[in-house]
């Protein structure tokens, strides 16, 4: 048991995206992932290059790099601590367009008049979960919601 535990600690520091650090080349990270398949531009010049998984995945990782091409931070941006940093009635579908890709699904639930987005994504790297993002009709985030992903729930896969 101390032996998986220790291993599973060991896996936890070795994710390609903890062998970034500020101020290295922007050219290593797309050498290492490759091409990005979304790119944002950032307010201040720079770029945020992504990484999906989605639809299926659980990650999306995140490369800011600066005007000068040089890396910023990087790092995989479907986690709870991410997803917390979303501000209700401050945010917008761009805002959370650029911090966290496209979503694995939208849907629009007229009762409520809101269009939700949803991403799929490991909790505390244990529990497989739904991140969801309700937008009002002027686009402006009003409710974040997370629940269990039934993709990976046994008790629920067969309704789908």
């Amino acid at each position: 048991m101390v032996t998986g535990l220790g291993a599973l600690a060991l896996a936890g520091c070795a994710q390609p995206w903890t062998q970034f650090h500020a101020g290295d080349d922007g050219e290593a990270v797309i050498a290492r992932f490759g091409q990005p398949r979304e790119v944002y531009d950032l307010p201040d010049g720079g770029k945020r290059l992504m990484w999906p998984t989605q639809p299926m995945g659980e990650t999306t990782v995140a490369a800011d790099i600066d005007a000068h091409g040089k890396v910023v931070n990087v790092r995989q941006v479907l986690d709870t601590n991410e997803f917390y940093r979303a501000e209700i009635g401050k945010w917008t579908r761009a805002d959370v367009l650029v911090n966290f890709g496209r979503p694995m699904e939208t849907s629009y639930f007229p009762l409520m008049q809101r269009e939700v987005w949803t991403y799929r994504y490991m909790d505390v790297g244990v529990w497989y979960m739904l991140y969801s993002f309700y937008f009002d009709n002027d686009g402006i985030l009003r409710l974040t919601q997370k629940t269990p992903d039934p993709l990976h729930d046994p008790d629920r896969r067969h309704m789908f």
